[in-house]
């Protein structure tokens, strides 16, 4: 059975480089499915541009509509959906964002298969496509740069302006840290890990949460706190992470501990409904509170991590939040909170990005095409199938009819 994938042209606005697959990838995909066929939608802002696709024997075309299966990164505009046909991208419905009601209303009125990024997962749950590792990457890099450029110590380039990760670490090697430097890393998953990334490039030396709590060092360290390790339950018994997760109500926030030692913050961690915030607004008003950079890569608005109160842009991504007035300020102003909260950062690293992106999407996604879904990848990430709600996603009901 041939299958005929189209890779999309991103036309959301503000433009996004980024796609499923490099020229290199689509290739290595063709060689491994055979039955399946691969064309290119021309767009003039991919990172890869068409001449790459074509060289490697790719048709490149302003029309996609006799494919079966559209690759998509972000939302694709209402006018541009083409009606019977399946769609991966990132939907931004699944948690019902309200700006994206009309899209998902569209797609089941268009009778369109819409499969999400973020719900292509295993069994477990756990997601297994994303862009994360890259998100930590620049947003751990833009948090030092922000102290560099804040404190006078050094001056790294924007992200956008390297051609990619090996430019982005080189560039890191010619900076020097204050001496006394201590980073706390929150989270355990992908974004975390590209945090860590970083800060193990830059040679900062990971120790223990015991020793990060209770000692000070002439060099800079870091410590990575796991969800257990900044929450603990209210009754004083040990805490669990699976029911932490299943349920997280009895818990509350251990972050002041870390908060005292902490000089710079990198929020590389997810945050579930109801889980305890990690700082309030009070927290960081505290005579103790000593953390004066936030790497906010989770990116939760007015949530967990207070200082956040808005995203910034790639274009101007740091600002300050001052804690006794809790307004915005200069990112650079006495006694204020520098916050780097970019809610786009792959964006920044846009062949990186798009070529670890098509590594995952060809392992897991493509063969589900041929193997029969012999995972129940496509299956449990099918969010809409003739022009209803599968069953998965039935919860989004009420939100499709604007309740």
């Amino acid at each position: 059975m041939s299958i005929k994938f189209a890779i999309i042209k991103e036309r959301k606005n503000p433009p996004d480089r980024r796609v499923v697959f490099s020229p290199e990838k689509l290739a290595e995909a063709r060689t491994q499915f055979p039955e399946a066929e691969f064309v290119v939608e021309s767009s003039d802002i991919r990172i890869f541009p068409d001449e790459a696709y074509r060289k490697l024997g790719f048709t490149v075309t302003d029309d996609v509509s006799d494919c079966d299966v559209m690759l998509g990164v972000k939302e694709v505009p209402i006018p541009n959906l083409i009606p019977d046909k399946k769609y991966f991208y990132f939907s931004h419905t699944i948690k019902k964002q309200p700006y994206n009601r009309k899209l998902l209303q569209a797609m089941l009125e268009k009778n369109i298969e819409m499969f999400d990024h973020e719900t292509i997962v295993k069994k477990s749950g756990a997601r297994l496509i994303g862009f994360g590792r890259y998100a930590g990457l620049v947003g751990a890099y833009n948090g030092f740069r922000a102290l560099g450029l804040r404190d006078g110590l050094f001056t790294l380039p924007k992200v956008e302006t390297l051609a990619d990760l090996d430019e982005v670490k080189a560039e890191l090697d010619k900076i020097t840290l204050p001496s006394n430097l201590k980073v706390l890393l929150t989270g355990t998953g992908k974004v975390a890990y590209g945090a860590k990334e970083i800060l193990d490039h830059l040679k900062i030396k990971e120790i223990s949460d015991a020793l990060y709590l209770t000692s000070s060092f002439t060099e800079p360290v870091y410590v990575m706190a796991d969800v257990m390790e900044y929450a603990k339950r209210k009754d004083g018994k040990v805490g669990n992470k699976h029911a932490f997760y299943k349920d997280p109500t009895g818990y509350e926030s251990n972050f002041m501990a870390y908060a005292k030692e902490t000089d710079f913050f990198i929020a590389g961690h997810f945050y579930g409904n109801n889980a305890p915030y990690l700082f309030t607004r009070d927290d960081a008003k505290k005579a103790d509170f000593k953390i004066n950079l936030v790497a906010d890569v989770s990116c939760d608005i007015d949530g967990p991590v207070a200082s956040t109160i808005r995203p910034s842009t790639i274009a101007d991504p740091f600002y300050g939040y001052d804690p006794e007035t809790e307004q915005e300020v200069a990112f650079d102003a006495e006694n204020a909170i520098t916050v780097m909260a970019v809610d786009n950062l792959p964006c920044e690293l846009p062949k990186d990005a798009s070529e670890g992106f098509g590594d995952m999407f060809l392992e897991h996604v493509i063969p589900a095409f041929f193997n029969n879904d012999e995972r129940g990848i496509l299956k449990r990430a099918r969010i809409t199938q003739k022009g209803k709600l599968t069953e998965r996603f039935a919860y989004l009901q009420d939100y499709v009819n604007g309740n």
